[in-house]
């Protein structure tokens, strides 16, 4: 396994660090220990590190891979479905603790299933779904949204009292949702094969 493909899967294997770091511990459990407690009070600003620090890899693992011609096909699998999982696993325990509604990370996760569904299909069928920079865009918006609501808001409550991480998210998720469908516009032709 080449140096881009193990920071991708180092990026898979912060996934269940973020999950155990964020604040999801009932106070019965949390009660007889100190650490539970403490992820309990501050476990946002933890899992909102390891998160950052996934996300950040993202863009390790690619530039590695190109600029060592590291580039395989196992990278190709694992390095989206990292970005997916990580953030599936981030909207998941938001709504869970209702930092978001189910049905934005629904449609946000939805769009995510379908896209690499048929990236799928279409890679078993040898057929080379072209990729473009809105994704990458939406990508960015994601993970910045994410971050800011695992932070409260923060550090944009020290200057506004605007929801600037809600207004994130639902720009997040209006730019998921033009993606898949720029996606599929672009990749028409090629899709009526599968």
């Amino acid at each position: 396994m080449n140096l881009a493909n193990k920071i991708t899967v180092a990026r898979i294997l912060m996934i269940p660090v973020f999950i155990l770091l964020f604040p999801i511990y009932p106070a019965w459990l949390a009660d007889k220990s100190a650490i539970l407690q403490h992820l309990n009070a501050h476990g946002f600003y933890y899992a909102g590190a390891v998160f950052l620090l996934a996300s950040a890899t993202d863009k390790l693992d690619g530039y590695v891979a190109r600029k060592y011609n590291l580039v395989t096909n196992l990278g190709k699998l694992l390095d989206p479905l990292a970005d997916k999982l990580l953030i599936t696993a981030a909207l998941i325990l938001m709504v869970s603790l209702h930092l978001t509604h189910a049905w934005v990370a629904f449609a946000i996760v939805g769009r995510e299933i379908v896209i690499t569904g048929l990236r799928i299909v279409a890679a078993s069928r040898r057929i080379a779904l072209q990729a473009d920079s809105t994704g990458k865009i939406k990508m960015v918006f994601q993970v910045a949204a994410i971050t800011a609501v695992l932070l409260d808001n923060r550090p944009f409550s020290f200057f506004t009292s605007i929801p600037v991480d809600q207004v994130l998210l639902y720009a997040a998720l209006a730019l998921t949702v033009y993606s898949g469908v720029h996606y599929v516009r672009n990749n028409y032709r090629r899709l009526e094969l599968l």
